[in-house]
């Protein structure tokens, strides 16, 4: 756990993965369009992985850091997500595809290059591994060239589905007890909250043969913020969901989404120790 006092006095509190031994650096903290909404959201980039930040506050808490007291108690959590979900829509976009055309094969650098977030070129090191199981891949010389595959995307979705809905099967005896169809939906309706309803959410329901109204009440149903919730689902590079709490499972959102930092930060520097003249006190 690390704290960072801005020049303001707001004190941040974050649980991350310290580099280890194999970590390259101290990590950064960037600004990247979010899949789904498209907005600016920050994510952790360490150890080669990609990492989502989560906000937690519950009432009446507060923090003990070294001899003072914070007194607010929130918490930002960081847990890993699979960098595919993120860069899908920057691919869709990127091969320009129009009608039965499958669009333009281009260089990652190119991709990569989005105006206003600078953060996307700190990926590039992991990236062509990543998006080679979701993108067709020619090799011209040196040279490696990139085209999304809609075929590919949706194998890759399936894969994640199936896996996901074992993780939910083993969290809570409920998911065992209710229709295949509807841990279905329900496992669909978690994987949509990272991927835009068109084309993706659309082409797997038709694959899985869902109703993607149906599946979009069943989200609406869930959509309320729970800030005091013990659980957190996190889209991995397994595919699986990893819990926060030992509540019972829940498909839920973030009650607040995490402020946005400008560029990209060194973590070392942002999450270093504050020190003070005087203890504050509650």
């Amino acid at each position: 756990m690390n704290w960072w006092e801005s020049p303001d006095g707001e004190i941040r509190v974050l649980i991350a993965p310290d580099k280890g031994t194999s970590g390259s650096d101290a990590g950064q903290l960037l600004s990247l369009r979010h899949p789904k909404s498209g907005t600016a959201a920050n994510y952790l980039f360490i150890n080669d992985g990609l990492h989502e930040l989560q906000w937690f506050k519950k009432s009446h808490t507060s923090w003990f850091l070294g001899e003072y007291v914070c007194e607010d108690g929130s918490l930002y959590l960081s847990t890993p997500v699979d960098p595919v979900f993120i860069m899908l829509p920057i691919f869709e976009d990127a091969r320009m595809k129009k009608r039965d055309d499958p669009g333009k094969f281009r260089q990652l650098d190119e991709i990569l290059y989005i105006d206003g977030y600078p953060g996307y070129q700190h990926l590039l090191p992991v990236l062509e591994n990543s998006m080679s199981v979701v993108c067709e891949v020619k090799d011209i010389g040196s040279t490696k060239f990139f085209r999304l595959d809609d075929s590919k995307v949706i194998a890759w979705l399936c894969a994640k589905v199936d896996r996901l809905k074992k993780t939910l099967l083993t969290l809570d005896k409920n998911y065992a007890a209710q229709d295949d169809k509807h841990t279905l939906a329900e496992v669909v309706s978690i994987l949509g909250e990272y991927l835009r309803d068109k084309p993706w959410v659309e082409l797997l329901c038709s694959h899985l043969r869902l109703d993607l109204q149906d599946l979009t009440r069943k989200a609406d149903d869930h959509s309320s913020p729970v800030p005091d919730s013990g659980l957190q689902f996190s889209i991995q590079e397994n595919g699986g969901a990893e819990s926060t709490g030992k509540k019972s499972a829940k498909i839920v959102r973030p009650g607040k989404k995490v402020k946005i930092e400008k560029d990209s930060h060194n973590i070392k520097d942002m999450f270093s120790r504050a020190t003070r003249s005087k203890t504050k006190t509650t």
